[in-house]
């Protein structure tokens, strides 16, 4: 890791979409919708692999600068998301895995969280 900072991140990308006057695009909806396009460009580097080749897909220099810059535009579009609604994507985090804590307790076989204990009370 490095000495970055989600913070810093933002400012940088704020910076670099006004110095562009990009901010009327970057809508909500906008934003949401190119992390989805990102999210499906670093999928599809995948698309094909088996387990084994997936998981060595950072073995070769060119796929692996693909899977790094595909990481870079979701992670950019994401930060531009939280930026535009004001959500602390750390905090969110934090707060998400503080429910699945409780939702998904240690010792609890896979495939039985609280959806599933939802639909079998039902």
């Amino acid at each position: 890791m490095t000495d970055l900072d989600v913070a810093g991140l933002q400012r940088r990308l704020g910076e670099f979409a006004a110095s562009r006057a990009w901010q009327p695009y970057h809508t909500p909806k906008n934003l949401a919708a190119a992390l989805s396009v990102e999210a499906a460009e670093l999928l599809e580097i995948f698309q094909w692999l088996t387990p084994e080749e997936a998981a060595r897909v950072m073995d070769d220099p060119d796929t692996a600068h693909r899977v790094a810059d595909e990481v870079a535009d979701v992670l950019a579009y994401l930060l531009q998301f939280c930026g535009t609604l004001g959500v602390d994507p750390l905090a969110a985090l934090s707060a998400k895995i503080d429910r699945n804590e409780l939702r998904f307790p240690v010792g609890r076989p896979p495939g039985r969280g609280a959806r599933q204990d939802r639909h079998s009370s039902e």
